[in-house]
């Protein structure tokens, strides 16, 4: 009922009264309802009667406290509480739209890079989901004006606050400490709680298992991953002493090969060069929260990303092996070209880690037409290409990594690129700007491709393309995208498909064109390069493997965008669940989940063993900062 006051129904002042009359109850609704929200988005079988008993006893325990400790203003403390858990909920919600994964306090190590990434996280914050903050606005208005119940302080009953409290900690730990082995970072925090998990994480000391120094040899990375050197190598040297152009495109998957929308080809310069080339249709991204900057750290290393955080934040101050250092030891001289400000995703520390002589960013393109990052893709390419003949007048080889950016998320080129019109079914969608944005960054690389083919530079280089990392998550895509995805792939969209990114060889001395089926990912560029080129790695350690020779078996541990524990074989894609026997067998081919099963638990072991001895290797590694503080002492 409403209370009376001057002869009226007061709305205000019944909902201050309950809220300082019954706060736990009331703020405990308030928190239950936005955990519903939250585990409708994020969990696969969605919100159920479970919340309570693994949301509410996490909120009563913490609500609890205040009613213990808190005195006058005690709805101040109740206000804030609600607005760390409502912040910690909503982060939740955002961060697996964009990545598929739970959030976790280590993406506060991404913080200073949201503004850079603000337009993507906008694009994805759906207004509903903004209802979320709505109770305290309200709260505060109440709060904030001037009220007899501003100062109240209830009498408190300890006993039943103590007892309510015990029996909520109980439960939480209850929640938490049978499902501390889980593997699948999404089923573990369905099992404990988003709330209990983020707790779990912040508290419990994931130490990394310390392997013995004696198993950290390229012999053993070998065994583990059941490969043996080969006798008759093919290829080996092909591409001696030529310039090495690696181009990353940004976001490109693998369907948007010889892709026709409506009669209009998508990629027309990119699916020409897969037709008349070497094409691995079976590549497949490792990228972790570091997206494209993970992708240069792995295809530039051959080791795997870390267990948390980007590899650009977590191992750039290692002596890492690399690419660059390889090559320079052969005579090459080493850059790399990027739009962006080079200090975003800590890239001029990744670069000297990696030991690339020099790198071009936004201080030389500039910002001319910036789009999200910087110029776009033409003036990439158009100021790249001078600085490419004048290594290539040199007496030396060069070998420049090249990586292009305007396809980025959210796809919302100007309009003044877009070079094609999108059926009227794909308009406002995320999957047409993401064409129109593909299909302009297609339009650049031609641009590009014969400007090097002009310049005489194309001739004498080894050039390398592929994507860096998915562009269209499964996770983020309305019903009415997935049903445009399931237009274009004949059927429903998969795990499989979605980090199923294109990888091109072309060698113009040695001419030859092929579709490969080997399973590859980008560990396995450098050695397959380094072949190419006729450079031995010799002792350098490497987790990848060379796709034109070791074309057998190859398996790729993946992390980050798919849960730990996941990984693909040579059949198939295994998504684990709490472990082994719970996961789920995706076929290669796409077309959903296999009855094969072929992905086997010794398989689910090595590819945990192979992410071991890669994490143990970088750890132990040398830090450059030390060595040049050495040097300058």
């Amino acid at each position: 009922m409403f209370y009376v006051k001057g002869g009226r129904f007061t709305l205000f002042d019944t909902i201050k009264r309950l809220f300082h009359t019954r706060p736990i109850v009331i703020f405990s609704i308030i928190m239950l309802l936005k955990s519903l929200l939250a585990w409708a988005v994020i969990f696969e079988n969605g919100a159920s009667i479970t919340v309570l008993l693994k949301e509410v006893p996490f909120v009563l325990a913490i609500f609890c406290l205040i009613e213990w400790l808190a005195g006058r203003r005690k709805l101040v403390y109740y206000w804030c509480a609600n607005l760390v858990i409502t912040s910690i909920l909503f982060a939740a919600i955002m961060y697996y739209k964009y990545y598929g994964v739970m959030v976790t306090y280590h993406a506060l190590g991404q913080v200073n890079q949201v503004g850079a990434v603000r337009n993507s996280v906008f694009s994805l914050i759906h207004p509903y989901y903004l209802l979320i903050f709505t109770d305290l606005i309200i709260l505060a208005f109440f709060m904030f004006s001037k009220s007899k119940y501003n100062n109240w302080n209830q009498p408190k009953n300890n006993k039943l606050i103590l007892s309510v409290l015990v029996v909520s900690i109980a439960i939480c730990l209850f929640n938490i400490l049978p499902n501390r082995a889980s593997m699948n970072e999404i089923v573990k925090a369905e099992q404990m709680g988003i709330l209990n998990y983020e707790a779990y994480t912040i508290l419990a000391k994931e130490e990394p298992e310390i392997v013995d120094e004696k198993e950290l040899t390229q012999e053993n990375i070998q065994s583990v991953k059941n490969i043996s050197p080969v006798e008759d190598v093919v290829k080996f040297g092909s591409a001696k002493d030529k310039n090495l152009i690696i181009i990353q495109m940004e976001s490109l998957q693998s369907f948007l090969v010889g892709l026709n929308i409506d009669g209009q080809e998508i990629m027309p310069n990119f699916s020409k060069l897969v037709n008349e080339n070497h094409y691995f249709n079976h590549f497949y991204q490792q990228v972790g929260q570091g997206n494209t900057s993970d992708a240069e750290y792995v295809v530039n290393t051959s080791l795997y990303i870390p267990a948390r955080g980007a590899a650009t934040q977590v191992y750039a101050d290692k002596e890492l092996p690399s690419l660059p250092k390889l090559l320079n030891q052969h005579g090459y001289d080493t850059a790399t070209f990027h739009t962006n400000v080079v200090d975003f995703w800590n890239r001029k520390e990744l670069y000297k880690a990696i030991g690339f002589d020099r790198y071009y960013d936004q201080e030389y393109f500039g910002d001319e037409q910036a789009i999200f990052f910087g110029a776009p893709d033409e003036i990439l390419y158009k100021k790249t290409m001078p600085e490419l003949i004048r290594m290539h007048k040199q007496e030396r080889p060069f070998y420049a990594q090249v990586i292009s950016m305007t396809a980025h998320h959210p796809y919302t080129i100007p309009e003044e690129l877009s070079r094609i019109t999108m059926p009227e079914r794909y308009q406002g969608t995320m999957i047409g700007d993401y064409l129109r944005s593909q299909n302009y960054a297609d339009y650049a690389l031609g641009l590009f491709i014969e400007d090097l083919k002009q310049s005489g530079v194309w001739e004498d280089s080894l050039i390398v393309l592929y994507g860096d990392h998915l562009g269209l998550p499964m996770y983020s895509l309305t019903r009415e995208e997935k049903a445009l995805m399931e237009e274009i792939y004949g059927r429903e969209y998969t795990y499989t498909d979605m980090i199923n990114i294109p990888f091109v060889v072309i060698n113009p001395g040695d001419p030859g064109s092929a579709v490969h089926e080997q399973l590859g990912g980008q560990v396995d560029i450098l050695p397959t390069v380094a072949n190419l080129l006729g450079v031995p790695l010799g002792e350098q350690i490497h987790f990848g493997q060379d796709l034109f020779n070791q074309q057998g078996y190859n398996i790729l541990p993946q992390r980050y965008y798919l849960p730990t524990g996941s990984f693909l074989s040579s059949e198939e894609l295994f998504l684990s669940g709490s472990g082994y026997e719970d996961g789920r067998h995706y076929s290669l081919a796409g077309d959903g989940l296999s009855r094969d099963r072929s992905a086997s638990e010794e398989e689910f072991e090595r590819a945990l063993q192979l992410l071991k001895l890669s994490d143990n290797y970088v750890n132990k590694l040398p830090s450059w900062k030390t060595e040049a503080n050495a040097e300058t002492d």
